[in-house]
């Protein structure tokens, strides 16, 4: 057991305590980048509140020696229902970043979505992980750049690709604005003094960020004949490319595998998606990052299976913390979920290793919650363990 693990498993009992020790561990503007939200943070808010109402029907009386966790999605066998989503800038969060992110989603035996602004190229990635892999699409410096990476992408073995279409332009998330993160990771030294004093009372993560070579670049990212697209011009490169549903026939001529849609929202989309080629959707409010206001993505959820559950498979997130948050989602017609945040405070906290806690913490929920409600295997799983109110 390295000193990393030594340090966050005894003292993170549940996510939101690796949510603290990250907080202690990386500069406000990380911390914030991480745990912070849209405008007012509404969605945010209600991503956690709908799954706070949601009460369960538990049967008693039944012994079970075991529950069974596993599932499987798109063809891959996985150990539990809990996806690790693409979290970007995951390398300025701690070192290892989307190489310790893939390595503990492999020995968990669960699936890593690996975002396109990645800070290691996609190939180191998968040769870290010993589990399925899949890669997100941004039309992130344009088509050439994307038809490069998802010709990369295959060439490593990556198995499915994630379109996210919730982000024509970046949200306005006003704490990274207040805490200077477009400042601190800019070349200008004078525009970054206001903001350093944050940074330099974490010396440790300073110290890591400047050994691994400061603010890395996305080596996912390059325009034929440029160099790799620079970190710091991800929002401006976000406004120019957004995904529209015309760039699905050309998707799918390049992109011969699975095609998953993740934003979805409403039934429209989500029926749009699947005429559009998609084998999967994500239920999806981007943590609350994108549009405030929009509605929990747990609430979402009945209306989207109802719509294309019986064509397709589909996954949500947002706002997942708990074990019995992934059952209730499940209950409600989830194949699995996918953890952001959740996952993203174990890194924060210890690297690889806070990830593979997260993950262990997630699974034991997940395992009493089903001894609890007397059920032997999340497939077992329906509406029925949930009190749903009737309008």
């Amino acid at each position: 057991m390295n000193r990393s693990r030594r340090i966050v498993a005894p003292r993170a009992v549940n996510i939101d305590d690796l949510r603290g020790l990250a907080r202690k561990r990386v500069p406000r503007v990380v911390f914030d980048f991480i745990d912070g939200a849209a405008e007012d943070e509404l969605t945010l808010a209600a991503n956690r509140a709908a799954f706070e109402a949601l009460t369960f029907r538990p049967r008693h009386a039944i012994a079970m020696p075991t529950c069974d966790l596993r599932t499987s999605f798109l063809g891959c066998d996985i150990s539990l229902p809990v996806l690790l989503a693409p979290v970007g800038s995951a390398r300025v969060i701690h070192p290892e970043g989307e190489v310790g992110i893939a390595r503990a989603a492999g020995a968990a035996s669960t699936i890593y979505i690996l975002p396109t602004t990645s800070g290691y190229p996609l190939e180191d990635v998968m040769a870290a992980s010993s589990g399925p892999l899949w890669y997100q699409l941004y039309l992130i410096g344009g088509r050439e750049a994307a038809e490069a990476a998802l010709d990369r992408a295959s060439r490593a073995g990556f198995s499915a690709l994630v379109v996210t279409i919730d982000t024509p332009v970046a949200g306005m998330r006003e704490r990274d604005f207040r805490n200077g993160l477009k400042e601190l990771a800019g070349r200008n030294l004078l525009t970054k003094i206001p903001f350093l004093p944050q940074v330099l009372v974490r010396p440790g993560w300073l110290v890591n960020l400047l050994l691994d070579g400061g603010v890395p670049m996305l080596p996912n990212v390059i325009v034929p004949g440029q160099e790799p697209l620079p970190l710091l011009d991800v929002g401006a490169a976000l406004a120019q490319a957004a995904v529209t549903w015309e760039d699905f026939r050309w998707i799918r001529q390049i992109w011969h595998g699975p095609i998953v849609v993740k934003g979805v929202l409403t039934s429209e989309d989500a029926r749009r998606a699947v005429d559009h080629g998609a084998v999967a959707v994500v239920v999806s409010n981007h943590g609350g990052r994108q549009l405030d206001g929009a509605p929990a993505s747990l609430d979402v959820l009945p209306e989207v299976v109802d719509a294309v559950g019986s064509k397709v498979e589909v996954l949500m997130d947002g706002g997942i913390r708990r074990g019995s948050d992934v059952v209730k989602a499940i209950c409600l017609g989830a194949r699995a979920v996918l953890i952001g945040r959740a996952y993203a405070y174990g890194l924060a906290a210890a690297g690889a290793a806070g990830v593979a806690r997260a993950l262990e913490i997630l699974r034991v929920d997940l395992e009493r919650t089903l001894r609890l409600l007397g059920c032997q295997s999340v497939a077992g799983l329906d509406r029925s363990y949930l009190n749903i109110r009737r309008e």
